[in-house]
């Protein structure tokens, strides 16, 4: 499973962009929430996402109607949509077992960045909430927290205040890692801009 796989994509593109957006040279696009019956035109097209496994997908889907009590075989259900970038589907099998197990860290931290990529920040970061409340050191909670803060909510002070947590809560994880990367876009930002964009220091 690629639990992280959105968050890292995330960072990886959007954190090379950060410094020219915190001086005023470029803008980073917030997701844009696509009315619900376009939801399937807006997708990208198939040929261009990863594999999903039909076969397995509906295995789990027959069991997941079998036991309508299962979190695992929901929360295997969102992580082949998420892997597969296809969060219009892991959304709800996502809620589905937060639904059963609402305090369950891995499914609030996953579905924030669900609802983020779908242009709904404040959802995102109301199950970051619960992950936190769950779990305060979180890697991965506090690594998406911080995307959501400062791509969602340009709160960038936030960002780096999560990022931060991140590399105090799992150092040398791949998710301490991605934070370190959003920590030094943030200085090299407030380096090129000379401090007079007024940004949040990290």
């Amino acid at each position: 499973m690629r639990k992280d796989s959105l968050a890292f994509a995330l960072s990886g593109i959007v954190f090379g962009l950060l410094v020219g957006w915190i001086i005023g040279t470029q803008q980073v696009p917030a997701p844009v929430q696509p009315e619900p019956q376009a939801a399937a035109a807006a997708a990208p097209p198939a040929s261009s996402l990863p594999p999903l496994d039909e076969a397995r997908v509906r295995a789990l889907e027959e069991q997941a109607a079998a036991e309508p009590g299962n979190v695992q075989v929901r929360l295997e259900l969102a992580d082949l949509y998420f892997d597969a970038e296809r969060y219009v589907q892991a959304g709800p099998w996502y809620e589905a077992a937060l639904a059963l197990e609402p305090d369950n860290a891995d499914a609030n931290a996953a579905v924030a960045l669900v609802y983020y990529a779908q242009g709904d920040p404040d959802r995102g970061l109301a199950h970051i909430d619960r992950a936190l409340a769950a779990d305060p050191r979180h890697a991965t909670a506090l690594l998406n927290q911080g995307i959501i803060r400062a791509f969602g909510k340009q709160d960038l002070q936030g960002a780096a205040q999560s990022w931060e947590q991140v590399v105090a809560a799992a150092p040398g994880t791949v998710q301490a890692q991605q934070a370190e990367r959003g920590l030094a876009a943030l200085r090299e930002a407030h380096q090129a801009a000379g401090g007079a964009t007024g940004g949040a220091q990290p």
